[in-house]
């Protein structure tokens, strides 16, 4: 189980990744204006909004402060998954897989808070009068990379009790 470079094609990934959310927030910020909505299906709008903060508007009207927090945040983390790609075993490709999406989206929302001083979220879910929180395709592959590496732990530790 040597570790190997090989495992760092998975970055490709990652690249992928921003450049798909940065492309979408990119047209959503050139056609709507702060706050516009459009109804995509009635349960789905595409909605312009800014976060200063953490997931889900976590902090978003602390004063300013929390942009430079969650960049440092990002960066340490974005750094400290790199290696951990790189350290991982060739056979261990669906944990390089979820880890690449963390990183992807991680380092999108990253780019956000250095150009804008916010990260541009457009996705708007809602039911009725109930809505979740805006996010955006970097936040949605952060989540799914999220989901991998957790059930990727959770199989490793059936295998390993058996």
């Amino acid at each position: 189980m040597l570790c190997n470079k090989k495992q760092l094609y998975w970055l490709w990934l990652s690249v992928f990744a921003v450049l798909l959310d940065q492309y979408a927030k990119y047209l959503t910020a050139s056609h709507l204006y702060y706050g516009e909505s459009i109804q995509i299906f009635p349960i789905f709008n595409l909605t312009l909004t800014f976060n200063k903060g953490a997931a889900w508007g976590f902090l978003n009207n602390a004063g300013g402060w929390q942009v430079s927090l969650f960049a440092m945040i990002a960066i340490i983390f974005s750094i400290a998954i790199v290696v951990w790609i790189y350290r991982l075993p060739m056979e261990k490709h669906w944990q390089a897989c979820s880890l690449s999406l963390i990183l992807g989206g991680a380092i999108s929302n990253l780019i956000d808070r250095f150009a804008h001083g916010h990260v541009i979220d457009f996705i708007q879910i809602h039911y009725h009068h109930w809505y979740f929180p805006n996010f955006n395709i970097a936040d949605s592959v952060i989540t799914i990379g999220a989901t991998m590496s957790l059930i990727l732990l959770n199989l490793n530790r059936e295998s390993n009790e058996r």
